[in-house]
């Protein structure tokens, strides 16, 4: 994928994604103090590790926002230790948000349990994240909502309560604040690419192909992120105040 051009980003949302950097950050200061990680701290307490398992067991999920993610492995991607899977279940959406029709044979999840992937956040093997990804239906047994309407999401996702770990529930909502130029362009792909294995593969239901499994992938790097959105948002606000020097804090 292109890397983000922050440059023409409206300044509320790049100060959005610098608070959320800032999130995250303080988020690993609190961890580092006490010897501990992001991934440590959902596997903590969970027994032996299994691939394919959800971590922690049972899924984390909020049941005012109706947000969710698991923590898994079963890849053998360069550097990939697991990944977090990050969802929005029906009465989290927007009003009158459906999946698109689907005429196969796989059932769907239907009613308050139509819930939509967001995005993946792979990590490698010191708990800190390397990538974004977009699957598959099949992947996560979702229903499938177009990817404006998941974008139209995002927003909603957050964790706001202490399990497993405050830290990594205030970090998992803030990545996808800090990461949403990249989210956007990954789902918009997502749906590209679904569209193009169709027209390519007529007569097989696309969204159970074994053969598609992700439909995009973009290496990350929360720090390079932050100095490209401070980097922007330095240069909006000269812009906007030419007379005035603007001091980075510390």
């Amino acid at each position: 994928m292109e890397s983000a051009d922050f440059t023409a980003l409206p300044r509320e949302q790049l100060a959005r994604m610098a608070d959320a950097g800032a999130q995250i950050v303080e988020c690993y200061r609190v961890l580092h103090k006490a010897g501990l990680n992001i991934v440590g701290e959902v596997l903590k307490g969970q027994g032996m590790f299994y691939e394919l398992e959800h971590y922690p067991k049972d899924d984390v999920f909020d049941g005012e926002t109706h947000s969710q993610y698991y923590y898994h492995a079963h890849r053998t991607d360069a550097g990939e230790n697991g990944h977090f899977h990050t969802f929005l279940r029906q009465p989290g959406m927007p009003v009158a948000t459906l999946p698109i029709p689907y005429n196969g044979e796989e059932p769907w999840p239907v009613g308050k349990d139509a819930l939509s992937h967001l995005i993946g956040i792979s990590m490698d093997a010191y708990g800190f994240p390397i990538g974004l990804f977009a699957t598959n239906r099949w992947v996560t047994a979702e229903a499938w909502y177009k990817a404006e309407d998941v974008i139209a999401m995002l927003d909603r996702f957050k964790i706001d309560h202490a399990f497993p770990s405050w830290p990594v529930n205030l970090w998992i909502s803030a990545m996808l604040v800090l990461f949403r130029p990249q989210v956007e362009a990954l789902l918009r792909q997502r749906d590209q690419v679904i569209a193009k294995w169709e027209r390519k593969h007529h007569g097989v239901d696309v969204f159970e192909d074994r053969k598609l499994e992700l439909t995009g992938h973009t290496s990350i790097d929360v720090e390079q992120q932050i100095k490209e959105v401070v980097a922007a948002l330095e240069n909006r606000y000269e812009t906007a105040c030419p007379d005035t020097v603007w001091h980075r804090k510390a």
